[in-house]
């Protein structure tokens, strides 16, 4: 399955470890009653509960992933029905809406199934997000009624979480419409090297990405040719100026006081700075194509 199929991801500075407390724990078992039925599968009548400390203990090699997007805890329920598969579903506290649609964007590849905020179902794992939760409901291998139960428990579970949240504000400065946007593409995130197990920049943080930051990353076809454009977010003028000028040292030098710059590979890439945003397109064919997505998202960035 996808989820237990993720490269293994190395974070060199992580937030120090931060477990959920007892009452922690108490406030999300209030907040979600989770259903103990759906489809015929019922709950097991035990709850498995993980912090930021034992997340290696129920998922090795993943652990980290999870805790990039700042995550707080999960809980996890088996459903049983006799002469059928056993069902897990996983509720992942994230602490914001936010980082629950960034875990949920990691990984994104398939159709919407109508569940939560934003959802897919893909090799008989459905994976959603609402408000601070990311969800994930599998079956322990296929059986019949298997995939129509995942959806049924799907949204019970999207049906118990009462609050929804707002995602992530950068993803509206992305032009869309005309400019070739693929929606699915788009990923947000926080630490360099999840950025870089999407679209390699640099083995150093030379965007000086933190957990203080906010990064998009969104793909366009462009005449059938994807470019990317990379949106970042820091606290302060001043830092994304310093992060600007450090990109640009070091990914490209000869630019020197332009913005656009043709690359080995005969694509362009673009760089510019609009308040605390850094806007930058990689692989465009023209310097006239990356200066047209850096514009219109630079159009947006003003309108909010």
């Amino acid at each position: 399955m996808r989820m237990w199929t993720f490269l293994v991801i190395i974070i060199l500075i992580l937030a120090p470890p931060q477990g959920v407390t007892g009452k922690e724990k108490g406030k999300m078992e209030q907040e979600i009653n989770l259903p103990s039925e759906a489809a015929g599968w019922k709950w097991d009548q035990k709850d498995l509960n993980y912090n930021r400390r034992s997340i290696f203990d129920y998922i090795d090699g993943a652990g980290e992933l999870y805790l990039a997007y700042n995550f707080r805890g999960v809980r996890v329920r088996r459903y049983e029905k006799p002469g059928q598969r056993p069902i897990i579903a996983e509720l992942f506290d994230m602490g914001s809406s936010e980082d629950a649609y960034g875990i949920f964007s990691f990984e994104r590849q398939d159709e919407d199934v109508g569940i939560g905020q934003g959802s897919e179902l893909g090799g008989g794992l459905l994976r959603f997000w609402k408000g601070k939760f990311f969800v994930s409901v599998y079956a322990e291998g296929e059986g019949p009624e298997v995939e129509s139960a995942i959806l049924t428990l799907g949204r019970e579970v999207a049906e118990s979480i009462k609050m929804s949240g707002p995602a992530p504000k950068l993803i509206s400065v992305l032009p869309d419409g005309k400019a070739g946007l693929v929606e699915k593409s788009i990923r947000y995130l926080h630490s360099h090297v999840l950025l870089n197990q999407r679209f390699f920049v640099a083995n150093e943080n030379i965007l000086k990405l933190n957990q203080k930051t906010e990064a998009v990353l969104a793909q366009y076809l462009r005449d059938q040719k994807k470019v990317h454009l990379l949106l970042i977010r820091y606290p302060a003028e001043k830092e994304a100026e310093a992060a600007l000028v450090s990109f640009k040292k070091a990914y490209m030098p000869e630019a020197s006081e332009k913005y656009f710059l043709q690359t080995e590979d005969k694509k362009w890439t673009g760089a510019k700075r609009q308040k605390e945003v850094i806007l930058i397109v990689f692989g465009a064919s023209k310097e006239k194509e990356a200066e047209e997505i850096i514009d219109m998202a630079e159009k947006k960035i003003g309108a909010n």
